[in-house]
């Protein structure tokens, strides 16, 4: 008989073993995929052309990846993780095959959608099953180093992407997924059990149907507003409009479904309210470090784009340390306590943030990155497995893509408020203090001020991105340069001093509703131990 319980055993954890290396593979292709493809735009474009198109190449994958994830979760929770995962890297395989056999632009952006439908599978799933495999302390620890192996994964990515362009073709960007997605797939297949249904299954279409019309007219209107088209043009108040109307259905929809895609009830659990919350309002602020320090850097101190991306690296380094010892450290000083000094740190990094100045060192930039990467990764694994200590194994899988959700989501509304911040900013500085200096320059130079002050008037930032380009400051005449640049870039300081300062302003509004955070004790079993049957077998209760 002992022998039959350790050659289980033994089995058991050879199968665990073998599905945490589809994890991880999965997660790592999964996360190169995003930087990788960012190396190569300027090649696709270059063969294929529409470099008007080219945001929608972002875009697309970022609408249905989104869009995907809080069904993904229910699904996996209805069917098994199994079937969902493998035919998430299925589509996530079939769109990057796709994608490489691109000849259009419009037939790339297309395909890349398709890619984004896989990626928003992928997304939460690797969480969702360490939440099955292992106990709450145990989880801690796996998230963190799932988390880490994230951020080395966007690290790596554009080394990875530029070695590829230079030595093969842009195609292979997307081929390489192949490979590495068919390996993943066969580990994920024989490491997870096939789900078995117990009585009826219903799918909330309705629910889901409105869900992505609403998130998807929500993304749309954020990331297009104030840029393709004015906040009060038809265009984005009808984006809008169709989100708020999708968006109040789907909660009407949800109140009377007899399985929600997402219930309603969840939004009276302090625990699941206080930690999305948290996770939203902390993607908010941390745009204001990732997108707007290296233009600080290029702008501002004169970097080269390579050199102001290498500033990323030592916060995603940190963010990797503190991800693997937050969830050690966890255990000892408990949840809310390590969430708030995390919170902290952040605030600490962004008011340092804020004094920097003409004088700034790329040093000095790097430091006061690392600090905000100690603390994102005291919180962010923390966000995840506070969830599923609070919730049955049944709704695991809803609660923790939930995490990922209002994280994109929050991501996606820090870019358009950071960035209208900069532009409204920007704006009022260039005209009080460029416009005077260029009315005084002599008539010769009429063209360039009649140019220069319909910049400001129509896209005040994009008057920065001459700092950026050494060939066009070389053909403005010296004595020209000598008297706009100084005033360019003290402007450029100003407007990303009000950028930071939003950025911590969010930061304090996640760390004020830590307060809110109930007691979550780290359990000691598994989910599925808890309930008596397999790690990774889920079988919900029909609802009725």
């Amino acid at each position: 008989m002992d022998s039959e319980i350790t050659q289980k055993t033994s089995h058991e954890q050879g199968k665990n073993g073998l599905l945490i290396a589809g994890l991880i593979i999965a997660m790592l292709f999964a996360a190169l995929d995003g930087t990788i493809v960012g190396t190569a735009m300027p090649r696709i474009v270059g063969e294929l052309g529409g470099l008007s198109l080219m945001t929608w190449l972002t875009t697309a994958y970022m609408l249905t990846s989104t869009a995907v994830v809080p069904i993904a979760g229910k699904l996996a929770d209805l069917l098994g993780r199994r079937a969902i995962y493998v035919t998430g890297l299925v589509v996530f395989m079939v769109g990057s095959a796709l994608s490489g056999l691109s000849q259009t632009m419009e037939q790339l952006i297309i395909f890349r959608a398709i890619q984004g439908i896989g990626g928003g599978v992928m997304m939460p799933m690797a969480m969702i099953i360490i939440g099955d495999l292992f106990s709450g302390k145990e989880r801690a620890k796996w998230q963190g180093i799932f988390g880490g192996l994230y951020g080395l994964s966007s690290i790596l990515g554009p080394q990875v992407g530029g070695w590829i362009v230079d030595y093969m073709s842009w195609e292979w960007v997307f081929y390489i997924n192949l490979p590495v997605g068919i390996l993943a797939t066969i580990f994920i297949a024989l490491g997870l059990k096939k789900h078995k249904v117990s009585g009826p299954i219903y799918f909330d279409i309705p629910g889901m149907l409105t869900m992505i019309i609403g998130v998807v007219s929500l993304l749309l209107a954020l990331t297009f507003g104030g840029k393709d088209y004015a906040w009060g043009s038809w265009q984005t108040l009808s984006l809008f409009a169709l989100a708020l109307v999708s968006l109040v259905s789907f909660v009407f929809i949800e109140l009377r479904s007899k399985d929600p895609i997402l219930p309603v009830r969840y939004f009276r659990n302090r625990a699941f309210v206080t930690l999305n919350g948290i996770g939203f309002f902390m993607a908010v602020g941390m745009f204001g470090a990732i997108m707007f320090v290296p233009l600080f850097m290029q702008g501002v101190v004169g970097v080269s784009a390579t050199d102001s991306g290498t500033i990323m690296t030592p916060m995603m380094i940190t963010m990797i340390i503190t991800s693997i010892i937050g969830g050690q450290l966890v255990q000892k000083v408990g949840m809310k306590p390590q969430i708030y000094a995390g919170m902290i740190i952040m605030a600490i990094g962004f008011s340092l943030l804020m004094t920097m100045n003409l004088e700034t060192t790329k040093l000095i930039a790097t430091g006061y990155m690392m600090i905000i990467g100690l603390g994102i990764g005291l919180v962010m694994p923390l966000l995840t497995l506070g969830l599923q200590e609070s919730f049955s194994k049944d709704e695991l899988g809803v609660v923790t893509s939930s995490s990922q959700f209002f994280r994109q989501i929050g991501g996606t509304f820090g870019m358009t408020i950071l960035g209208a911040v900069m532009n409204a900013r920007t704006s009022d500085l260039l005209k009080s203090n460029l416009v005077p200096t260029l009315e005084k320059l002599p008539a010769t130079a009429h063209d360039f001020v009649t140019n220069m002050e319909s910049m400001i008037s129509k896209d005040a930032q994009s008057v920065y991105s001459m700092l950026f380009n050494p060939d066009a400051l070389s053909k403005i005449p010296k004595p020209i340069l000598d008297s706009i640049v100084p005033i360019m870039k003290s402007s450029m300081v100003e407007s990303l001093h009000s950028v930071f300062l939003w950025g911590l302003v969010f930061i304090v509004l996640g760390g004020m509703i830590t307060f809110f955070l109930p007691k979550i004790k780290l359990s000691d079993e598994s989910q599925s131990k808890k309930h008596e049957e397999d790690s990774i077998q889920v079988d919900p209760e029909p609802v009725k």
